[in-house]
């Protein structure tokens, strides 16, 4: 008995023990499951990392944003975090499912900053990068995306004078950096590089950053001198399988703005015009209110690793004068997709553009101004009506009716272009990753130009003229790239990124004209037109192919947030230079550190000194230009008998000499910088000052023929010229940019932002390569009438590059003629230069309860400005009374000058301006329905007025010469007004933004 009692006790003890084991056993593996949500879009977060907090011990969340984890008993606390998110802990206590909810970083969001082949934390770069969001971008009717940056970046110029709707922006980065066709800063749009401008349109754009100094513009080599813009248009979709949609609709009224002053009537008849008996104000009678449209539409959204956005775009954009459009259809597709957890993702981008656009002479905004105002717009009498169609028109020397030049020729086209983009990336290990893209690149033109039977300037002669002009190019890029994060120690962090691509560029072109029209059919009709050698005649093609390949690496490394260093190398082999010079290595260099890090440094929370090196370069526009390329010579007649045709050919002619050692063209930049931020970045801004040396710049150098090639050694040159490695230029300038974020003045919240750049203006150092060369170049004649053979822009070595000389105007004779310090052109004497000094933007942006306010002002000064029309129509001489004259507050009336219009110190104008260049007021509504998110409407003007003493159309910087078509030419004659210039708008805007869920 007591045995059994004894079996039994110890029984229910092991009984005991095992309950109590298991009880032990089941509180240390106990499960917490939960879901990690963004309450905002009301979805779940997958790839959120969930871990214990004082360990290594995690999880991530699924695709559904759900976890689950096993727990010990000293587990307290979970620590979730995720990108663009603020790192969450949550305590565990006894619960068992947890649902967490997390907040948007914006500061985080706001602090990425998109640089080549990837993004990094503000906080770490070192070189010159400037990111621009939307709400920062200029507003109203805002077409092209270079407008959109117009004054916001110190050191970006983005300039058009005039305003003509198919008018393209002239945009400078830093000044210039090359002769060539390329000076224009590299545009690379969602990874893609040297995309076009027309494959985005300013709505589906996110974000713009700007690479301004040659280290961070290194890494894309050949193509970064001029430095590089890169655009990103990804739109985030929701998830849950929601859809958000977006419209924004505007209207706007283009009116013409500060016309000249010019005679009456009545004043140019009293003068000694010829009356011809009429009163006619000849720019009303070409111009008009202008009504423009545009309609963009988006939807945007998501499905488990699926996220998708489409937007459609259209604007119609109308001139102030008839006859002058822009059509543009936009549409764009991206998506991207996620596999095995998220390691392998893909993008697609694709993007489409039609354009239709109609252009008039711009000759006809010259003669609006000076054209007779006592002539009429008709002339009734059957020699008009049979001659000119019924137009006014006399025999006289550049006198053509303005409203018969709009409508008696015609210049339209059609430019489709389209952009596809594929990407795949996937993470190898967690903190490597490899990737590959192929992008498309492809735009079509087909443009057309007539001129009418009747139309007095070209028609009238020809019998009635027509072309037809094509332009294909197709751009073609692969590129792969291997990316490597690790943390080397407990502070030290590094980031290695290495790649290679090749780009394939393909251009090709035709043109035909024939002249001698039996009725006026236009461009659709070649075949009608009866002659089609010599004069007002054309046929031509032409295609061209290069390759250019690479390989890059970028090394970044970050030491406790505190000191940060980068370093890249890229090496290209391109096809189009000299065999002997065919790759070249562009490194790049950049350090900084965050003092406020390493010291007490008071009221700034944020103090990164900063120094950066880099060498980039520069593509020539035209890949035959080292090769002594062959072109289309005369048309010769072997036996000169004009009835036999089976012996007349093209000869050909040699376009310049090979040259073996031709190269690329250098930039190398030293750039010194602070970035900075105060109370708590409640202010912050950038401080930076930069020196870049250009050397090897292509040119056409004239050589005799018959003399010893020295760049092709034992052969002798067999055409005229020579493309060399030539000029050598220096520049250097100051910028600085700062913003203060949201200052509260009770309920109100003020948002103020200004930059400025001060410019050392390019010096040119050097003219020649080896004998060859020149001392100087002289450009940029003033023109007909008997202005022809004066250039008024000397480039001298050791002097700054755009210098006006001439003489100078000591006075006036009793009788009104020119008193001038010398008429010997080799004795002209400086008398000013046509690039800025400085420029400057100045924004503010104001928030109070549903309303908006922001106006930004932009101006330029330190520069000098050509003002062709009173260099031409000023004077009162017996030639000037055919015309019209300007009568402006710098014109001379005692006496009036009778001298022959010549170029002189007064003609020069300073061209200095500020301008209230945008303005926008809204209002947000309250939405309380579930489908409309929310609603807004607004009123935005553009060039609402501008301060300046400049007299001429418009003060806007000239960094090239209008009439000037050589791209190796037209940025030495910077500073010069043209006739032909585009009246200045001014624009009035009303438009609503509405967004749905």
């Amino acid at each position: 008995m007591r045995n059994y009692l004894l079996k039994q006790k110890t029984f229910l003890l092991a009984l005991a023990l095992i309950f109590c084991a298991t009880l032990v056993a089941n509180a240390q593996s106990r499960t917490v499951t939960g879901t990690v949500m963004d309450p905002i879009l009301g979805e779940s977060v997958p790839g959120a990392t969930v871990l214990i907090k004082g360990t290594t011990r995690g999880t991530s969340t699924d695709l559904d944003g759900k976890f689950s984890l096993d727990l010990q008993p000293n587990d307290q606390v979970l620590v979730i975090s995720f990108v663009g998110y603020i790192v969450q802990e949550v305590e565990i206590g006894n619960q068992t499912e947890i649902t967490i909810n997390l907040e948007e970083d914006i500061q985080s969001l706001e602090e990425a900053v998109v640089i080549g082949y990837g993004s990094q934390d503000k906080k770490e770069l070192t070189s010159a990068v400037i990111s621009v969001k939307p709400e920062d971008f200029n507003k109203g009717n805002i077409s092209n995306p270079a407008q959109l940056l117009q004054g916001k970046v110190a050191g970006l110029s983005v300039t058009r004078p005039g305003g003509n709707p198919n008018g393209g922006f002239n945009v400078r980065l830093r000044g210039l950096s090359t002769f060539g066709a390329n000076s224009s800063p590299l545009i690379v749009l969602d990874g893609v590089i040297g995309a076009n401008l027309d494959n985005v349109d300013p709505n589906d754009i996110q974000s713009i950053d700007v690479l301004k100094d040659g280290s961070a513009a290194a890494i894309y080599g050949a193509r970064g001198s001029s430095g590089v813009i890169l655009i990103t248009t990804t739109k985030k979709g929701s998830k849950q399988g929601r859809a958000d949609v977006s419209i924004n609709a505007f209207g706007t009224m283009n009116q013409a703005t500060n016309l000249i002053p010019i005679l009456s009537a009545d004043e140019f008849v009293a003068r000694g015009g010829t009356d011809f008996g009429s009163d006619t104000d000849w720019r009303q009678e070409l111009i008009d209110d202008a009504y423009s449209y545009t309609t963009n539409a988006s939807v945007s959204g998501g499905f488990e690793n699926t996220n998708y956005m489409a937007s459609v775009n259209y604007r119609d954009n109308q001139g102030i004068v008839n006859g002058v459009s822009n059509k543009r259809l936009n549409t764009r597709i991206n998506l991207s997709q996620g596999a095995f957890n998220n390691k392998l993702r893909f993008n697609v981008n694709l993007s489409f553009t039609n354009v239709d656009y109609e252009n008039i002479n711009d000759a006809a905004f010259r003669y609006a101004t000076l054209y007779n105002p006592t002539a009429p717009v008709f002339e009734n009498t059957p020699a008009a009506n049979e001659r000119f169609g019924g137009y006014f028109q006399r025999d006289l020397f550049d006198f053509y009716n303005p409203v018969a030049l709009a409508n008696q020729q015609k210049f339209n086209g059609t430019n489709k272009s389209s952009l596809t983009s594929y990407r795949a990336e996937y993470d190898i290990l967690t903190n490597l990753t490899i990737s590959a893209q192929y992008s498309e690149d492809r735009n079509n033109n087909l443009s057309g130009d007539f001129w009418s039977r009747q139309d007095f300037q070209v028609g009238l002669g020809a019998g009635g003229s027509a072309q037809r002009r094509t332009f294909d190019r197709s751009q073609k890029i692969f590129e792969t790239t291997l990316r490597y994060e690790l943390d080397v120690s407990d502070k030290l962090n590094m980031t290695l990124l290495g790649g290679a691509a090749t780009q394939k560029s393909f251009s090709q072109g035709f043109n035909a004209r024939v002249r001698q029209y039996l009725f006026d059919l236009g461009w659709n009709n070649l075949g009608a037109g009866a002659i089609r050698l010599g004069n007002n005649t054309d046929v031509a093609s032409f295609a061209n192919e290069d390759q250019l390949n690479s390989l890059f690496g970028r090394a970044n490394f970050n030491w406790d947030n505190k000191i940060f260093f980068s370093a890249s190398v890229r090496a290209e082999t391109y096809s189009g230079f000299g065999e002997n010079n065919q790759t070249g290595v562009f490194p790049g260099l950049s350090v900084g550190a965050d003092f406020t890090q390493l010291f007490d440094m008071g009221v700034f929370s944020t103090f990164k000194p900063r120094a950066s090196f880099g060498i980039t370069g520069n593509l020539p526009p035209s890949p035959t230009l080292a090769l002594g390329a062959y072109g289309n010579g005369n048309r010769i007649d072997l036996d000169g008998d004009p009835l036999t045709q089976n012996d007349v050919f093209v000869g050909i002619v040699q376009n310049s000499n090979p040259n073996k050692d031709l190269k690329w063209e250098t930039k190398q930049e030293i750039n010194f910088g602070v970035d900075f931020g105060m109370w708590n970045n409640k202010v912050t801004g950038a401080i930076d000052y930069y020196v870049r040396n250009i050397s090897d710049l292509l040119f056409n150098v004239p050589v005799a023929t018959g003399a010893p090639n020295p760049f092709d050694p034992g052969r002798f040159n067999t055409a005229s010229s020579t493309w060399v490695n030539l000029a050598d230029l220096r520049a250097a300038g100051f910028e600085f940019a700062v913003n203060a974020n949201n200052i509260k003045l009770g309920p109100l919240s003020w948002s103020p932002g200004m930059n400025f750049t001060i410019y050392d203006k390019t010096t040119i150092e050097s003219l020649s390569a080896g004998e060859l060369g020149f001392d100087e170049l002289r450009f940029a004649t003033p023109g007909s009438p008997g202005q022809n053979n004066n250039p008024i822009i000397y480039n001298r070595v050791g002097q700054t590059l755009g210098d006006f000389y001439g003489p100078k105007l000591l006075g006036y004779t009793e009788d009104g003629q020119y008193i001038l310090s010398t008429d010997d052109p080799n004795e002209y004497e400086k008398l000013g230069n046509g690039l800025p000094k400085g420029e400057f933007g100045l924004a503010n942006n104001f928030g109070w309860g549903g309303w908006n306010l922001s106006f930004f002002f932009r101006g330029a000064w330190g520069y000098d400005l050509y003002n062709s029309y009173r260099g031409f129509y000023e004077n009162a001489d017996g030639a000037s009374n055919t015309w019209n004259s300007v009568v402006t507050d710098k014109t001379p009336t005692s006496p009036l000058v009778t001298s022959t219009p010549t170029f002189n110190s007064s003609y020069l104008e300073n061209g200095s301006f500020i301008r209230l260049d945008n303005l926008e007021l809204g209002y947000k509504f309250n939405t309380p329905g579930s489908n409309l998110n929310s609603f807004r409407v607004y009123f935005a003007a553009q060039n609402l007025f501008t301060i300046t003493d400049y007299t001429g159309i418009d003060p806007e910087i000239r960094l090239t010469d209008a009439e000037n078509g050589n791209g190796f030419t037209t940025s030495l004659s910077p500073g010069i007004e043209r006739r032909n210039t585009y009246f200045q708008t001014r624009s009035f805007t009303l438009g609503v933004t509405a967004n749905f869920k």
